[in-house]
C-alpha cells in the first residue's frame, strides 16, 4: 500500500452539516473495502471512526479520524487515504485542518434537508483551499426526502455547478435503487447481504422518461466543460460516449468549475460503492493538484515550491497532534520527497530539528507500522517533539516553509479550578497537551482572580473538554458558567498623546518618554499598507531624526502590543487599532528598554481613553429551522434576545427556515429554550460571524463586573 504509484492514490474527507450521514458514508467505505467485516453504526455506538467514549455517547463526531482503504475500480486497485471530519461548528477547526491537507473531498448532503448552515461553512472552507469535490445526496430513504429539492438548494445555496450523474429510484420509504445517468443503467442493492451484491437491470419504464431528461441535462452540462465535446454534443448528442462524459466531468471538478452529485442512503446500503468508482473517476490524485507553496525560512520574501514527487527533497505539514501513552501521534501530509523509519528532519519554522523514531498507516485507532512513507502519503509520527498543528517539517539541506494554517480566536470563556494541590499540578500539564492537540483551544492563568481560565469554539467545546478533564484525565476541577469573550477597539483618533515615565531611585533612574497616534485599523488596510498586523494590532514607527534611538523602538512597540493583549478599559484585547510612534525623548544614562516599555503602555492607555473605547461582542450567525406553526414564537424569542432576522425561507412541508444574527451573550442554553418551545420539533446551529460594538449601557454592567 505505501508504495502505491501516485495516480492510484485518493486523499479525500468526508465533510458536512451535523447528522447528515457522513461518518455512516465512512463506515460503508470501509465495510465495502475490506477495512471492517462487520457495519459500525452510529446510533448504537459502534462506528469504527468514532471511537471515542465522547462521541459514541454522543453520536457525533468530535475528531477528525484518518484511514487508508483500497478499492478496485475496472479491475485496478487503488488507495483512498480518508479522514472523517466533524459536522458540529463547535469543531470547525478539524474540518478546517483536515481540509488544508485533503485532496478532494466528498460533501454529504441530508436528502430532506438539503443544503444546512454548516454545509455552507465546510463548502466556503473548501473554496479557500481550492478543493475538488463530489457531492452525495444521502437519507433518500428518509420520510420526506426529495432529490431534486436537494440537487437545487446545492445550486441555489452554495453557488454551485452541480451536475446529476445519478438520481434515485423512488425515495423515502419507496426507495430501491439508483439509476446512473452515464450509462443509462438500473442498480439494486441486495439487503440480505447489506447491500454488497448488487444488481444491474434496465431502467423502470415508468422513470425512463425521467431519466432521459437528466440525461440530457447532463451531457448539456458536461459539454461546457470541454471543448472537443462541444464540438461532439453539437454535431451528433447521441455520439457523445460514456467516457467522453466522465473525462469532461473530471477535467471540470480538478478545474473547480463543476461538483457531480451522487446520491443513495449510507445507512440502507444504497449507492456507496458508486460513489466510491465516482472518487476514483473525478477527485484528484496527488500529481493533478497545485504544487504545495512555501517560502524560504531564511528569505520569506523568496517563494518556492515543491513538485508531487518521492525523488523530491522530503517536505510534509503537521495537521494534527494526538496525545498517546507511547507519545505524541503526530499526523503529517508528505507533499514531497520520502521518510524513513529513524530518519531526521528540520523543523524550519523554529530551527529545531526531530526524530522520526515510528511511521504508522492509521485505521481510525488502529494502526499499522511502515519503514517508509512517500510522497502522497498521510501517516502519523511518533518522535516528534516540537512540532505542533500547522508546522512545517522539511529535509534539513533543502528546506521550505509551507503556509501555516490560520485558526479562529475562541468566542468563548470559562473559569476553572483544581480541587488539590495534586490536580493543579495535573490540570497545568493536560491543558498544555489539550493545546497541542486543538488549537482552536486556549487557557490562561488570571493573577487578580487566581483562576485558570479555558476558552474555546462553543458551549459544546467547553463541556467536552471538562469531560475530558474529569473523566479521562481524572482530574478533579470545578467550573464556572461560561463567559463571553469581548474585544475593546476604540471609536475614533487620538493624536500626539505623550507617555512619560520617569522613576528615580538613589542609583541609576528611568526614563523614557514617547509620543503616538492612535487610530481604529482593520487587517484590510494593513494588507494595502503593507504593515504588520497582528492580534488585530498594527504599529508603525514615524519618527524621524533620532528623538527615540532605534534600539527602543522594539521597546516601543512590545508595551503597546503587550497592553492591547491585556486590555486598557475592562480587560479584553484590544483590537483592529494602529499605533503610529511619532516623537519621544531619552535619557543618555537613565533610559532603558524597560524604561520605554512602560512609556508605551501609559501612552496606549492614555490615548484609548480619548480615542473613546468600546466594547466589540461576538455575534453568532443562527439557522434555525422549525415547524411553520412555532414561527412566531421562535422569531420573538429571538427579537427578544437582541437578535436580527436576516431572511426567512419556505422549505416546503410546513417548514421554515430562519437566518438570524444573535449576540453570544444572549444564546446560552438556547437550544434547550428551542427544544421546549418547539416541543423538540425544531432545531438550530450557530457559528461566529464577527465582532461588534456592543450598546453602551450592556457595556457598562459588563466592565462593571469584570
Amino acid at each position: 500500500m505505501a508504495e502505491m504509484p501516485l495516480n492510484r492514490v485518493r486523499n479525500i474527507g468526508i465533510a458536512a452539516h451535523i447528522d447528515a450521514g457522513k461518518t455512516t458514508v465512512t463506515e460503508r467505505i470501509l465495510f465495502y473495502t475490506g477495512k471492517t467485516h462487520k457495519l459500525g453504526e452510529v446510533h448504537e455506538g459502534t462506528a469504527t471512526m468514532d471511537f471515542l467514549q465522547e462521541e459514541q455517547e454522543r453520536g457525533i463526531t468530535i475528531q477528525s479520524a484518518a484511514t487508508t482503504c483500497a478499492w478496485t475500480r475496472s479491475d485496478v486497485e487503488y488507495q483512498i487515504n480518508l479522514i472523517d471530519t466533524p459536522g458540529h461548528v463547535d469543531f470547525t477547526i478539524e474540518v478546517e485542518r483536515s481540509l488544508r491537507v485533503l485532496d478532494g473531498a466528498v460533501a454529504v448532503f441530508d436528502g430532506k434537508e438539503g443544503v444546512e448552515a454548516q454545509s455552507e461553512t465546510v463548502w466556503r472552507q473548501a473554496d479557500r483551499y481550492g478543493v475538488p469535490r463530489i457531492c452525495y445526496i444521502n437519507k433518500m430513504d428518509k420520510t420526506g426526502a426529495d432529490f431534486e429539492f436537494s440537487f437545487k438548494s446545492i445550486k441555489k445555496r452554495l453557488g454551485a455547478n452541480a451536475i446529476a450523474v445519478q438520481i434515485p429510484i423512488g425515495q423515502g420509504n419507496t426507495l430501491e435503487g439508483i439509476i446512473d445517468l452515464l450509462g443509462m443503467r438500473a442498480y439494486y442493492f441486495d439487503a440480505d447481504e447489506q447491500g454488497a451484491v448488487i444488481t444491474e437491470k434496465d431502467i423502470p419504464e415508468s422513470l425512463r422518461e425521467t431519466a432521459e431528461q437528466w440525461r440530457h441535462e447532463l451531457v448539456d452540462a458536461a459539454s461546457a466543460l470541454d471543448d472537443d465535446l462541444t464540438e461532439k454534443y453539437l454535431t451528433d448528442e447521441h455520439s457523445v460516449t460514456v467516457e467522453d462524459i466522465r473525462k469532461a466531468l473530471r477535467k471540470g471538478t480538478l478545474a473547480l468549475k463543476c461538483n457531480p452529485v451522487f446520491c443513495g442512503s449510507a445507512l440502507k446500503n444504497i449507492g456507496v460503492q458508486r460513489l466510491l468508482d465516482g472518487v476514483i473517476d473525478y477527485l484528484p490524485n496527488p500529481t493533478e493538484v497545485p504544487e504545495v507553496q512555501g517560502v524560504d525560512p531564511k528569505d520569506p520574501e523568496k517563494k518556492m515550491s515543491r513538485p508531487h514527487d518521492a525523488k523530491a527533497p522530503f517536505s510534509a505539514l503537521v495537521f494534527k497532534v494526538v496525545a498517546d501513552s507511547h507519545g505524541d501521534l503526530t499526523y503529517t501530509r508528505i507533499y514531497s520527497g520520502t521518510l524513513e523509519k529513524g530518519s531526521r528532519v528540520l523543523n524550519p519554522g523554529n530551527g529545531k530539528k526531530e526524530i522520526i523514531s515510528r511511521i504508522y498507516m492509521m485505521q481510525a485507532k488502529a494502526r499499522e507500522p511502515l519503514d517508509v512513507a512517500h510522497a502522497g502519503s498521510i501517516v502519523a509520527i511518533i518522535g516528534i517533539k516540537d512540532s505542533i498543528t500547522g508546522d512545517t517539517l522539511c529535509d534539513a539541506n533543502h528546506p521550505i516553509l509551507l503556509e501555516r494554517m490560520v485558526f479562529p480566536e475562541p468566542v468563548i470563556s470559562m473559569s476553572i479550578e483544581p480541587n488539590t494541590s495534586d490536580d493543579k499540578r495535573k490540570l497545568s500539564e493536560a491543558l498544555v497537551t489539550i493545546r497541542r492537540e486543538d488549537p482552536s483551544f486556549q487557557s490562561h492563568y488570571d493573577d487578580e482572580t487566581g483562576q485558570t481560565i479555558i476558552a474555546g469554539m462553543g458551549e459544546l467545546h467547553l463541556e467536552i473538554i471538562k469531560n475530558k478533564l474529569t473523566r479521562d484525565m481524572k482530574i478533579g476541577v470545578q467550573v464556572g458558567k461560561p463567559r463571553v469573550s469581548y474585544r475593546e477597539a476604540i471609536q475614533g483618533k487620538a493624536e500626539y498623546v505623550r507617555g512619560k515615565f520617569v522613576k528615580q531611585t538613589g542609583g541609576r533612574g528611568q526614563f523614557g518618554d514617547v509620543t503616538i497616534n492612535l487610530m481604529p485599523y482593520t487587517k484590510e488596510q494593513a494588507e494595502a499598507d503593507g504593515i504588520k498586523f497582528v492580534d488585530g494590532v498594527a504599529f508603525e514607527n514615524k519618527i524621524v531624526g533620532g528623538s527615540i534611538p532605534k534600539e527602543f523602538i522594539p521597546s516601543v512597540e512590545a508595551g503597546i502590543r503587550q497592553t492591547a493583549a491585556s486590555g486598557v478599559t475592562a480587560g479584553y484585547p484590544l483590537i483592529n487599532i494602529k499605533a503610529e510612534l511619532v516623537d519621544g525623548s531619552y535619557h543618555q544614562v537613565d533610559s532603558s528598554q524597560i524604561a520605554f516599555e512602560q512609556a508605551a503602555r501609559l501612552a496606549l492607555r492614555e490615548a484609548v481613553s480619548k480615542a473613546r473605547s468600546v466594547l466589540l461582542e461576538p455575534i453568532m450567525k443562527v439557522v434555525i429551522t422549525t415547524p411553520e406553526e412555532y414561527f412566531g414564537n421562535v422569531t420573538g424569542d429571538i427579537s427578544g434576545r437582541r437578535g436580527m432576522i436576516v431572511d426567512t425561507e419556505d422549505r416546503g412541508a410546513g417548514i421554515r427556515l430562519i437566518t438570524c444574527e444573535c449576540p453570544l451573550s444572549e444564546m446560552f442554553g438556547y437550544t434547550t429554550t428551542l427544544r421546549g418551545m418547539s416541543q423538540g420539533r425544531a432545531a438550530a446551529s450557530m457559528e461566529f460571524q464577527e465582532y461588534r460594538p456592543m450598546p453602551a449601557n450592556l457595556m457598562q454592567e459588563v466592565i462593571a463586573a469584570g
